[in-house]
């Protein structure tokens, strides 16, 4: 009896022994599947997000756009709407406003008016060439008109006018001596009326100039204009014979091709001229009150003074603006 028991014992213990053994390996196996089915999948979600992290196309895209926005194109800060221009060709050929705004188009100012829009200039570039009826010299240089397209209105020391340029020359031509040629970049030009033409017996209206800036040797110089004798009548002062040169004035700093801020102020019975806004020269004599018979206008550009054979001249502006 006992023994059967035993046996009947041991029937039961390896009963659920087999049972228990057979579910452990049912459950191995799910987990091996399991393991096999993730590791099947995972790679397929990483190459998922590499692709989303790393569009290259996108990405070269995204440089050339911001290559062509870096690309910057500068242009002169200046209004021709009241500035006629003299070349160097022709008897000499002049465009004036509206033509004038047509500049960067036009065939005849584009070897001598052009921009430079690598740094947001105005270029003026002349050579020996025409000239004007009362100078050997060639320019290519602006003539303020207050009435776009008419040189008859103009303007006195009384009612005054400024004029303020930023500007360069950065480059210009050496004589036989290796002495740079000098060129004018800034004028007040006097101007007869009608009535004070008609006086004198002149055939035209022109006056002298009473101020001229020049480019000489890097530095900025100035001249005026002064009573040969200051008795002359109010008749007699009208001619331009009756005016000389002053001695001149160099400023002291030197420029060389760098830019730099030129000044000039008109007033009653007073000229003030300005470098880089803290050098100041004024005039305000009995020549400059009794200039104040003429009437004026600004010039500014490149009036080159030389005749050498091949020599030239480029003035850059950045900014030139005028009020009255």
């Amino acid at each position: 009896m006992i023994v059967n028991k035993i046996i009947e014992f041991f029937k039961q213990i390896n009963s659920q022994f087999i049972l228990v053994l057979m579910v452990v390996i049912s459950m191995y196996s799910c987990s091996n599947d399991s393991e096999v089915n993730e590791a099947e999948v995972i790679p397929e979600v990483v190459v998922e997000e590499e692709v989303e992290e790393t569009p290259e196309p996108e990405v070269e895209e995204e440089v050339e756009e911001v290559m062509v926005e870096g690309v910057d194109f500068f242009l002169p800060n200046i209004d021709l709407n009241n500035w006629k221009v003299t070349l160097p060709i022709g008897s000499p050929a002049e465009v004036e406003p509206p033509e004038i705004l047509d500049y960067a188009t036009d065939e005849r100012l584009i070897p001598y008016m052009y921009n430079d829009s690598t740094d947001g200039s105005l270029v003026f570039y002349t050579l020996p060439g025409s000239s004007t009826a009362n100078s050997s010299y060639s320019r290519t240089e602006l003539r303020e008109q207050m009435v776009p397209g008419s040189n008859s209105t103009n303007w006195t020391f009384a009612e005054g006018g400024r004029m303020k340029g930023t500007l360069s020359v950065p480059e210009i031509t050496t004589d036989e001596n290796g002495n740079y040629h000098r060129t004018m970049v800034m004028q007040i030009h006097g101007r007869l009326t009608n009535a004070q033409r008609d006086l004198i017996g002149e055939n035209d209206n022109n006056a002298p100039p009473i101020l001229k800036i020049y480019w000489q040797n890097g530095k900025i110089r100035v001249k005026t204009k002064v009573l040969k004798n200051i008795n002359a009548t109010d008749e007699e002062i009208l001619h331009t014979d009756a005016w000389g040169d002053d001695e001149g004035y160099t400023f002291p700093d030197e420029i060389g091709t760098e830019t730099f801020t030129f000044e000039i102020i008109a007033s009653d019975g007073k000229m003030e001229v300005i470098l880089n806004e803290t050098e100041s020269v004024v005039y305000d004599g009995i020549h400059i009150e009794k200039w104040g018979v003429f009437e004026n206008y600004f010039k500014a550009g490149n009036y080159l003074q030389t005749l050498d054979e091949g020599a030239s001249a480029k003035v850059k502006y950045y900014e030139l603006e005028v009020t009255h």
